[in-house]
């Protein structure tokens, strides 16, 4: 059923390569229905939209908006603002003066919680509104779609950094031996584990991926180490920042006030030095940490175009969705083959998105818990493409003339 009015949209969480073409494909969506007047986006997502910051995208330039698509981070702004039980009649007051009845809003779990909250506030209240999520997230944690937005170019930026980091471990591992890089990842270790799409031959990095969902053995993971560079003379590791032990404890995570935000996450990182120390102290083995920090979420340097078009693609689905009358959803991806691969939307209640967390699932990483399995890189190949190729040199000795 036809619903006129204006359509707002924000854009929340940690920002992504790709969650400016998932605002590209609202917007470049939306001017296609004739039941929506204006396009609006509240800057720094339901934070700002409290502060009635709104923004006129239907003033923007065709060229801006399509460029989107390839622009990194969140245009609108973003935010991780958890709303409160007081917010609710501001938030009603403002939507209601600027006659919106399409909102959409970009974002991950707690995205999801937030809009599935304005969904069911409006619908109290009364007031007719379709609401919307559009899935993002470089955690590739969402339940009910087969991967996120946002996912696939993060994996193939750690891919490739992976790969290059290897390279250098082997150049310079006579004298740098260990090398940890350490990705993000709070309770689920997808981003580490794309990692695995970097080893092509036995000698080539990672060597050895650890996630959250496989409790960290200290014991093992040095004999693992040890074994590696006995073998190779370097070795190269994968970890999670969200590593835990046995009894499901962080292995680092900072305890001021001040690093957790409203949603009550930590914030994580240290793993990669506190493994160093490890392995120096109890191998007597030299590594150091590379840790990418946020870049790895949000660089559009070697963004997946898969990724980029799929972004697009939930976009427009959300848009077009909350036109024929649909709300209280979130837009999914459905893998519908590998080979070619290919991949269509789908709808599942917001409730159900913000209830849940998706990690590795067991037969993605081996038997020995140390490294990915082939279901996992069957998995995450189509949606990162094509890795760059480098040379190796054969490096035929010239015979010694000296004694």
């Amino acid at each position: 059923m036809s619903l006129k009015g204006n359509l707002l949209v924000g854009q929340s969480g940690g920002p992504t390569a790709v969650i400016n073409a998932s605002l590209a494909g609202v917007v470049e969506e939306a001017k296609k229905h004739s039941e929506i007047a204006d396009i609006y986006g509240c800057v720094h997502g339901v934070q700002g939209l409290l502060k009635e910051d709104i923004a006129d995208l239907g003033r923007e330039k065709p060229d801006t908006i399509k460029g989107l698509k390839t622009t990194p981070s969140a245009a609108l702004g973003s935010c991780r603002y958890k709303l409160k039980a007081d917010d609710a009649e501001r938030l009603l007051r403002v939507i209601q003066a600027h006659n919106v009845r399409h909102f959409l809003y970009i974002g991950g779990n707690d995205s999801a919680e937030t809009c599935h909250t304005i969904a069911e506030l409006a619908l109290r209240e009364g007031y007719e509104m379709r609401v919307m999520g559009v899935p993002k997230t470089v955690d590739n944690d969402l339940q009910y779609t087969d991967h996120c937005p946002g996912y696939g170019s993060v994996a193939r930026f750690v891919a490739v950094a992976t790969m290059d980091a290897g390279r250098d471990t082997e150049a310079i591992g006579i004298v740098d031996n260990v090398k940890v890089i350490e990705t993000m990842g709070r309770n689920a270790g997808w981003i580490t584990a794309a990692a695995g799409l970097a080893r092509r031959e036995e000698l080539e990095a990672p060597h050895l991926i650890y996630l959250p969902e496989i409790a960290f053995n200290k014991d093992q993971f040095l004999s693992d180490v040890q074994n590696v560079f006995g073998r190779f003379g370097y070795c190269v590791l994968a970890v999670c920042e969200g590593l835990r032990d046995a009894e499901g404890k962080e292995l680092a995570a900072s305890g001021s006030t001040i690093d957790t935000d409203a949603f009550g996450h930590k914030q994580l990182g240290g793993v990669g030095d506190l493994l160093c120390d490890l392995i120096a102290t109890n191998l007597k083995i030299k590594a150091r940490c590379d840790k990418p920090g946020t870049i790895q979420r949000m660089s559009s340097l070697i963004a997946s175009s898969v990724d980029i078009e799929e972004a697009y693609m939930v976009g427009q689905a959300a848009v077009r969705a909350a036109a024929e009358g649909t709300s209280g959803q979130m837009v999914t991806l459905v893998r519908e083959s590998d080979d070619p691969y290919s991949c269509t939307t789908g709808l599942v209640p917001l409730e159900k998105v913000a209830a849940g967390e998706k990690k590795v699932p067991r037969e993605f990483v081996t038997p020995e818990g140390n490294f990915v399995s082939q279901a996992f890189l069957d998995y995450v190949r189509p949606l990162v493409g094509s890795l760059p190729k480098y040379a190796r040199l054969e490096l035929h000795r010239v015979a010694k003339r000296l004694s």
